[in-house]
């Protein structure tokens, strides 16, 4: 069999496979129809009288079908009523499962653009530019749950909380906007996205008023909260949270001790900070510390006053299990998640709104596009917190 004999058959089993599911739909119809009127085709009686019938457009993930739809007037207690098939959704072209495929497509990095073409084969002229668009309005209802569920009844252990730039189109501009994000590790040490906000930058006013909605939906006083080294972030935290202990991103504080580092001790800072946060035990850790400061205050003044900065807050993690420290130590988890969102929107340079990027990102985790795991050491996360000698 030669390949052009190969794609005839092939196309021919789709069409087959078209007009049997034509036929279905039109014969599931009819049925639905007899048993409202409680009368099959021809026979008399029943509780009201059909009228003809009419075509209508239906996409469906075998393709485009014309349908031949039968209309009817009933009689029902509220007066006469057109005849609507529970099958067919009253003005919709496409079924669910075609709308569902629309947007799961658009979610695993396809733009909007783009869809059209992918999907052609299987929906014909179904999924344009707009019915992509029309598709992912239908999230809209998902996502506005979303944002005021109850939060109470998780469990949240540990607030983790960053932010990230993102180009979004706000009118016939094209700005940068910052979406603040918050991930939650439930006591079980599931990782779940508690809230998303697109605002126009990470002041003490813009986390205020995200930390605000977390407490006012049931996350009250975390255990520990961690956090880079934004001061707005940190004052905030300190107003709605004031008994939760902070841990202060050891990632962050490194690159911001390279930036007061010449490039030529970079290497040697980089392995004095790390023998420091990575030591095997607290007692190793606080005397690491110790000898960094004295160290780098001497040899380079900017980077001693920098972890100074940070204070106590850089070794929170030394008061819990060793196992827990690897999760414990940054925002690595939400930096990950931030990673995969710009991913995503890289396919398109603008996005409509802020609010249609928080949905985009929330979407990416709903379909499971985006997985989250539990975090390490989460078996010992109901051990409570020792006191620890703080090393700066």
């Amino acid at each position: 069999m030669n390949e052009s004999t190969t794609v005839s058959l092939f196309t021919s089993i789709e069409e087959v496979i078209r007009v049997h599911v034509r036929d279905f739909i039109e014969q599931v119809v009819e049925d639905e129809l007899s048993s409202q009127l409680e009368r099959s085709r021809y026979e008399r009686g029943g509780v009201g009288y059909r009228n003809g019938h009419r075509e209508r457009t239906l996409v469906t993930t075998h393709g485009e079908l014309q349908v031949s739809v039968p209309r009817a007037r009933l009689q029902t207690p509220e007066g006469e009523q057109e005849f609507h098939s529970s099958l067919l959704r009253k003005g919709k072209r496409l079924t669910s499962n075609a709308e569902a495929l629309i947007v799961a497509c658009y979610l695993c990095g396809v733009s909007t653009r783009k869809v059209e073409l992918a999907l052609a084969q299987a929906l014909g002229a179904g999924a344009s530019k707009s019915t992509v668009s029309r598709c992912l309005a239908t999230l809209r209802p998902d996502w506005e749950a979303w944002q005021v569920r109850d939060l109470s009844k998780d469990g949240i252990l540990r607030v983790i909380l960053d932010g990230f730039c993102i180009h979004a189109r706000m009118g016939s501009e094209s700005l940068r906007i910052s979406v603040l994000a918050a991930m939650g590790i439930c006591s079980d040490g599931q990782k779940v996205l508690l809230a998303l906000k697109g605002m126009g930058g990470e002041s003490k006013e813009a986390w205020r008023e995200l930390l605000d909605d977390l407490d006012m939906r049931g996350v009250k006083s975390p255990q520990v909260c961690i956090i880079d080294g934004s001061k707005g972030l940190r004052a905030a935290v300190a107003e709605i949270w004031p008994s939760t202990l902070v841990q202060r991103c050891t990632v962050h504080k490194e690159r911001n001790l390279l930036g007061y580092a010449p490039d030529g001790l970079q290497e040697e800072l980089k392995a004095d900070y790390r023998r420091m946060i990575y030591a095997d035990t607290a007692e190793e850790a606080l005397e690491e510390s110790k000898k960094f400061l004295a160290k780098w205050r001497s040899k380079c003044p900017k980077v001693a006053t920098s972890l100074e900065e940070a204070g106590s807050e850089l070794f929170t993690f030394l008061r819990f299990p060793p196992r827990q420290w690897t999760s414990l130590r940054t925002t690595n988890a939400i930096e990950r998640l931030n990673e995969e969102f710009r991913r995503r929107v890289k396919v398109q340079t603008t996005q409509p709104g802020a609010e249609s990027v928080c949905m985009l990102f929330w979407a990416l985790l709903a379909s499971g596009a985006i997985t989250l795991k539990k975090v390490n050491g989460w078996e010992t996360l109901s051990e409570p917190a020792s006191e620890v000698s703080q090393a700066a």
